[in-house]
């Protein structure tokens, strides 16, 4: 249970049977065993979700050097995110963005129609709320799709066991999948991964992660001025809402604890933590804007995280390791560049490096693309969505111990009933949402030591 699992093949690895199957093939990807028949090898992509970062994921993925990919559909619930995310990547990408109109769905059933519109072995890009991911991965799984997903994969665990079982049937049916964890794809955090199950900082016994800056996303947020519907509201502002995000908490910290996981090589199995809502006013989205948490791992060794969403506070957004022989920056500042370096001793200083990543480094957001494609032209194998899922209910893990003020466990939080949005595969634009606000407009917020079975009163 604590042992983080293989996404598959790691990039060095990957590089590496990529290299030998070139080395026998005078036409590399052209010949490949999952090539497209024909003489049309044009990976085409469908974009569900365009918003910033499924624009994003999108401009990578057009981006993959030396490879014919077309973005030919798109599907939003707003067709302004739509139009926008359009507009954008046809001004950067050219002819390379080849969406008429006819394949531009609006709606909660439109990820089925850009999906309809790739072949078996194509790549659909799902970046909306986490909430749908499920949904619509089951979809793709269904048209023989590959699939890149934005992280979290889910926000609970009865959602993490469906993504689970889901997982297995991408896996059983060949289908490369991507988990937007770019920092996986590092190749100076892949290096300092190595290097540290080398026993170059000894054991870990302690690591640290900061995300301390101003409020992320589309948070924090106002009530609803009541000019549309209060679902349109809350999937506009879905990290504002624990049912569609898992909360700012999910949809940010993951990268901090996910890297910190990868450089202990396994998962923690508890967690407690105290978090808290500050200079709220009118503000009625979910969230806290302060968590800290302490995870542990079945050896007892520690990550102490600690988030804030708090204007004129001291600012930190990195990420630590220390050993019993020394000590290393996962990341410097933000996500990229990592910066990764070791040092002899605990203190961290100039002086004391024994080694760092020469600079520059590559975006670790263009690198996972470029990974993906690989394995796709080359069938090899690559599926993220175990590691996703269990990422995404670690972070969760966290969050739910600062929700309720209890200590959670990872087999507790893995087989809870509680599901946020049990019916989310069966909403409609014109319908309520998960949660309704009361009469002065406002949203159930977490109440540690009072809500503990839960992470707010439902109903």
């Amino acid at each position: 249970m604590n042992e983080v699992p293989s996404s598959g093949i790691s990039r060095r690895d990957l590089l590496k049977t990529t290299g030998k199957v070139a080395a026998v093939s005078a036409l590399a990807g052209v010949a490949a065993p999952h090539a497209f028949a024909g003489e049309d090898n044009t990976i085409r992509i469908a974009l569900v979700g365009c918003g910033g970062r499924g624009t994003g994921a999108a401009a990578n993925a057009l981006s993959v050097p030396n490879e014919p990919i077309k973005l030919v559909a798109m599907a939003d619930v707003f067709e302004d995110r739509q139009s926008n995310s359009h507009r954008n990547l046809s001004t950067k990408f050219g002819d390379k963005v080849d969406v008429p109109e006819d394949q531009k769905f609006i709606g909660f059933d439109a990820y089925k129609k850009a999906m309809d519109c790739l072949r078996p072995g194509d790549v659909v890009i799902l970046t909306t709320p986490p909430a749908f991911r499920w949904v619509q991965f089951t979809y793709a799984i269904e048209k023989g799709l590959n699939v890149f997903m934005e992280k979290p994969v889910t926000v609970d665990g009865p959602t993490t066991r469906k993504m689970l079982a889901l997982g297995e049937q991408s896996v059983a049916k060949n289908l490369k999948v991507g988990v937007g964890l770019m920092c996986r794809h590092c190749e100076a955090r892949g290096e300092l991964y190595d290097r540290i199950q080398d026993g170059q900082i000894g054991d870990i016994v302690l690591l640290r992660a900061y995300r301390m800056m101003g409020p992320t996303g589309n948070t924090p947020v106002k009530r609803n001025p009541g000019n549309v519907s209060d679902l349109e509201y809350q999937i506009r502002n879905f990290h504002s809402f624990l049912w569609a995000s898992g909360g700012a908490y999910s949809d940010f910290l993951i990268h901090n604890i996910d890297e910190c996981c990868w450089m202990k090589d396994a998962w923690p199995v508890e967690a407690i933590a105290s978090g808290g809502r500050h200079y709220r006013g009118d503000d009625v989205d979910q969230n806290f804007d302060s968590y800290s948490v302490e995870y542990t791992f079945d050896d007892g060794s520690k990550l102490m995280l600690e988030g804030r969403t708090i204007f004129g506070c001291y600012q930190e957004f990195a990420s630590y390791a220390q050993g019993t022989k020394g000590s290393a920056v996962i990341s410097a500042s933000a996500h990229s560049p990592s910066k990764c370096r070791t040092f002899k001793a605990q203190r961290m200083h100039n002086d004391e490096v024994t080694w760092a990543f020469p600079q520059p480094e590559q975006s670790p957001y263009q690198l996972e693309w470029n990974d993906l494609i690989r394995a796709i032209r080359e069938d090899l194998p690559y599926n993220e969505v175990k590691r996703g899922a269990e990422a995404s209910l670690v972070t969760s893990m966290g969050r739910m111990a600062a929700h309720t003020g209890q200590r959670i466990t990872f087999d507790q939080i893995l087989n809870l009933d509680s599901e946020f949005a049990p019916h989310v595969d069966q909403l409609t634009l014109d319908g309520d949402a998960p949660i309704m606000p009361d009469a002065d407009g406002k949203y159930p917020v977490p109440m540690p030591g009072l809500v503990t079975k839960t992470e707010y009163l439902i109903g």
